[in-house]
């Protein structure tokens, strides 16, 4: 299963469930013997399954996310990914390690030996041992066959399958699979995180045999509970950030929530540890960095780039800018314009193929609108129709719509969704929607130099530390903060010495 150690819910995951349980519910199962605890267990996956599961959903994976097209790095986490499997319980699986081209901080795993970490996690990690310490925990959950237990456990769970599918059906069809972040977040999260979480036994059973395993390849033990630091450190920052900005902080329903209490969990890891002594290697910190030198932070060039309330994608030749207090979140499928409150927002993405050629045709075809008001707009140059009414979905209920098409740039054409939670978020909000509406535009020979990415460097500490680093930046207290979470040593810990090479954004 692909929750995996580093989040409570993967849309991965909840994805390949739905996928795999479908397909499996009509199985009794078999008795299969786990390679971990030697025992027989009743599953509706045997091994094959797993592999054939895994295998037809990995495409669907890298497409979704994207691959880091950086070969050297990919070649360094296989590696270090295939020693680790290689003294596991499962050595006969081909094992398949990705390095995921997003900025979201995530790992996971597929059944039948497919592992994946995205190049966001990546980046807050500060050595390699750090690195195996994520992957031995993921390859724990494959050699355990935990994927197939939930699946096995999951068999009678076919209606709630297809209800978290529906959920998102009536956007998705229209071409806004984003806007189900908005409309159906609340009710399509539960059912997805009921499927998709691993119990904390099995949480805690992958981090023990993470644990074997890095002792086997002679790294530490200890350096996973360095990397629960490093994701503590992330909440920690999130909180910060969001008090100082007069926000509330994020919930804590994060990858926390579906294991064993924190506490708990660093004891046990403890233990676990301690069970092994003598004879590691170094952590491998040289190599890490001199790896991911030159990677993408944050948002890729493929993806499009977000600069505070600016998103400019040079590749589809746009821009647009959120209102105040609003912020942009960029997602493979759209790019969304969301209020202060979560609950209004644009969510903005190309026009699917075979569509329509016009935008009353695209309208017609995808929102089978019922009635409504059809208005010509020219949005800064480009030709616009916005559409505001009633729709008519599958289910037969009427719903209400507002929806631009524009013609961008080399004739795309582009869907601007208005989406709220229910009518009164939708009329507190429909002048900023309207506003973020009007800033989509081409993107300027100025702001096409702003669409280049951040990269990684590494770079000596100088003399006057982290501060003297960020006292260049517009916002030196914020900089600086950013650049001790970058390199482990936010909320505390001793800053790096001088001349210690340490992970700078440039």
């Amino acid at each position: 299963m692909t929750t995996g150690f580093w989040r409570r819910h993967s849309r991965s995951s909840a994805r390949w469930v739905q996928l795999a349980l479908l397909s499996l519910l009509v199985g009794c199962g078999t008795q299969v013997v786990n390679p971990v605890s030697g025992r027989a267990e009743r599953s509706v996956m045997d091994e094959s399954s797993e592999v054939a599961e895994g295998r037809k959903a990995h495409p669907q994976i890298l497409a979704e996310y994207g691959v880091v097209a950086d070969t050297r790095l990919q070649a360094y986490v296989n590696q270090i990914g295939q020693r680790l499997a290689q003294q596991s319980h499962r050595t006969q699986l081909v094992w398949t390690f990705t390095v995921l081209d997003s900025s979201e901080i995530n790992a996971f795993a597929l059944p039948g030996g497919f592992i994946y970490i995205t190049r966001g996690l990546m980046a807050y990690l500060n050595d390699e041992a750090e690195l195996a310490g994520v992957l031995g925990h993921e390859i724990g959950h494959v050699t355990a066959r935990h994927g197939a237990q939930q699946a096995t456990r999951q068999q009678t769970a076919g209606a709630g399958v297809i209800a978290a599918t529906l959920l998102g059906a009536v956007l998705e069809g229209a071409g806004v699979d984003g806007a189900t972040r908005l409309a159906n977040q609340v009710s399509q999260g539960l059912a997805a995180g009921r499927l998709a979480s691993y119990s904390r036994d099995q949480e805690t059973q992958a981090d023990r045999l993470g644990a074997e395993y890095l002792a086997r390849n002679r790294y530490n033990p200890r350096n996973m509970i360095e990397v629960i630091a490093v994701l503590k450190a992330q909440e920690r920052y999130a909180a910060d950030q969001a008090r100082a900005e007069g926000r509330a902080a994020p919930s804590a329903a994060n990858w926390l929530a579906s294991h064993p209490s924190n506490d708990k969990r660093l004891a046990d890891i403890t233990q676990f540890a301690s069970a092994y002594s003598g004879g590691f290697q170094d952590d491998g910190r040289s190599r890490y960095l001199q790896a991911i030198d030159g990677m993408t932070f944050g948002d890729s060039r493929e993806q499009g780039v977000v600069r505070g309330r600016q998103f400019f994608h040079e590749g589809l030749g746009i821009a647009l800018t959120a209102p105040q207090g609003w912020t942009v979140q960029n997602a493979a499928e759209a790019i969304s314009l969301i209020n202060g409150a979560g609950d209004a927002g644009v969510i903005v993405r190309l026009v699917p193929e075979k569509s329509g050629r016009t935008h009353e045709e695209v309208i017609r075809q995808l929102f089978n609108p019922s009635e409504g008001r059809v208005e010509k707009r020219l949005l800064n140059g480009l030709p616009a129709t916005h559409f505001s009414g009633l729709r008519r979905d599958d289910r037969g209920a009427v719903r209400p719509i507002q929806v631009s098409v524009v013609t961008g740039p080399a004739q795309r054409m582009f869907l601007l969704l208005y989406a709220a939670r229910d009518a009164n978020a939708r009329q507190r909000s429909l002048a900023q929607m309207e506003q973020a509406e009007n800033s989509f535009r081409p993107l300027g020979a100025a702001e096409a130099a702003l669409a280049r990415p951040y990269v990684l460097r590494s770079a000596p500490t100088p003399r006057g530390g982290l501060a003297q680093i960020a006292r260049s930046a517009p916002d030196p207290a914020r900089a600086e903060a950013q650049l001790r979470l970058l390199n482990g040593v936010y909320g505390g810990g001793e800053e790096p010495a001088p001349g210690t090479m340490i992970k700078l954004v440039q």
